[in-house]
């Protein structure tokens, strides 16, 4: 038995979900997200809740059970809150500035990184060692973090690079004489 699973996913007000032709579509005050249903699991919108079961007793279908949940989970609380990654950018000379659907980085190369921002995500930088990341779909927040992150990552010896609010980097200690 999965214990994430078995609970119900809560539906606050304002939030409408549907089931139709294999996809479940959630709709709130911040947009709509849709995700593919999957066959393994059987979904029921009910009145306060969506109840995720697995649709018989293979391995398989319980293996589906909780990360089906989980991701029905993510899909109420984007339409509802939102989220948000934050970047930490460290180094001299190392800055971040968003300009319209563009993220310019100055990470230390003989040129900018431009990178595009992709739709439905939201860049800021209220200064410029801080890039905030926003949407509604986690995958989509998490994914532009990762691949700005990828263009410095932190360096363990003097802690240059791009991390996230948060992250322990394990600092080593240089070469001695």
């Amino acid at each position: 038995m999965s214990r994430i699973g078995k609970r119900p996913v809560a539906i606050p007000s304002g939030v409408t979900a549907d089931i139709a032709d294999g996809t479940l579509s959630v709709k709130g005050p911040k947009g709509t997200l849709t995700m593919g249903l999957a066959d393994e699991v059987t979904y029921k919108v009910e009145d306060g809740g969506i109840s995720v079961q697995p649709a018989n007793d293979t391995k398989r279908a319980r293996s589906f059970w909780g990360m089906q949940r989980t991701l029905v989970s993510n899909l109420v609380e984007g339409v509802t809150q939102g989220y948000t990654k934050v970047l930490e950018i460290t180094g001299v000379g190392y800055r971040a500035s968003a300009q319209g659907k563009t993220l310019k980085l100055q990470l230390g190369y003989s040129h900018d990184v431009d990178i595009a921002v992709p739709e439905g995500l939201e860049v800021k930088t209220p200064d410029q060692t801080t890039v905030e990341i926003s949407g509604i779909d986690k995958q989509q927040v998490g994914q532009f973090a990762a691949e700005v992150r990828r263009w410095r990552k932190p360096e363990p010896y003097k802690g240059k690079g791009i991390k996230y609010r948060g992250e322990f980097i394990f600092r080593k200690e240089g070469k001695k004489k």
